[in-house]
């Protein structure tokens, strides 16, 4: 099988990243443009100008569906991301482009319910407790049984392999019956603190605002839109006061469109005390804090998912 526009085709690497145009990458995004996309080695390589670079759109993780709307000669692929929610730039998902070599073809003979790998970074191995074929695999990705655990051990469906690979049964979760609540998905989220910021980014690599929401909620089966303004559409409005810990803070100046969310990590006090963990821009990682003044100033509500 090979790709073909009209058709949905899938993730192969661990992280890939979703750019404006192929023209927009520069020479220090090499790394994450191979077949195999380093992901690390090309965060490390960015500078704090080149983390907040606007060439950056989102990153989809492995076994993540596409739909295939173009192929260029030069092996590029225009996409959507039918699993990232963007209503105002195509209500079919992201729209973006990312190189084909980082995609394969939907293998019909996959079928089952996925599992979700909860482990923050792991790898996959050729067999249990065997060689890592695949690292990098992050929170939050969605992996197909390929048959029963064998001695602690989960074999997997990996698009692009054509054996099934292994990882620990207990870094993997079955979606839960019964919707999460959010402090669920608070718990997920601050496991990465500290993790570098990267506009678009969506892995515990490196992550952006909004991604670091749609992670914690997608390690739980809830897709949330990609962008902030979006995931505040799709979010309920709350009276300010009543938010808990999971519940989101969204931010706007004033005449703008919200720009910024983050989680909420503590009950607000006697005096409006107010904390959350958000992927900061100026900070240029992931933080735990109060809301320092600029941040209340354009605070324009709490939602719940």
């Amino acid at each position: 099988m090979e790709l073909e526009p009209g058709r949905e085709a899938v993730v192969r690497v661990a992280v890939a990243t979703l750019w404006t145009s192929p023209e927009a990458v520069r020479p220090v995004d090499q790394p994450a443009l191979t077949a195999r996309a380093d992901i690390p080695t090309w965060i490390s390589g960015l500078d704090t100008d080149q983390q907040v670079g606007d060439c950056v759109l989102s990153q989809l993780l492995l076994g993540e569906r596409v739909l295939v709307s173009e192929l260029r000669p030069d092996g590029w692929a225009r996409v959507v991301a039918v699993e990232q929610p963007a209503a105002k730039l195509d209500p079919r998902g992201y729209p973006g482009w990312l190189p084909a070599d980082q995609l394969a073809p939907v293998d019909p003979a996959v079928t089952g319910r996925p599992l979700v790998v909860d482990a923050t970074v792991t790898g996959l191995r050729a067999t249990p407790n065997g060689p890592v074929v695949l690292p990098g695999v992050v929170v939050g990705t969605r992996l197909v049984p390929a048959g029963p655990a064998r001695d602690g051990w989960q074999p997997v469906h990996v698009p692009g392999q054509a054996a099934p690979l292994w990882l620990p049964d207990g870094q993997l979760s079955s979606a839960p019956a019964e919707p999460p609540n959010a402090a669920d998905a608070l718990v997920v989220a601050q496991r990465l603190l500290h993790v570098v910021y990267v506009w678009g980014g969506l892995s515990a690599y490196g992550i952006d605002c909004s991604g670091l929401v749609h992670l914690a909620w997608r390690r739980f089966g809830v897709l949330l839109p990609r962008d902030a303004d979006d995931q505040a559409q799709a979010t309920t409005p709350l009276p300010l006061g009543d938010e808990r810990p999971g519940d989101l803070y969204f931010f706007a100046r004033p005449g703008r469109k919200i720009h910024h969310i983050g989680i909420v990590t503590a009950v607000p006090g006697d005096h409006e005390n107010r904390r959350m963990l958000h992927a900061c821009y100026r900070r240029r990682r992931v933080v735990e804090e109060p809301l320092p003044a600029e941040r209340t100033a354009t605070l324009v509500g709490a939602h719940r998912v």
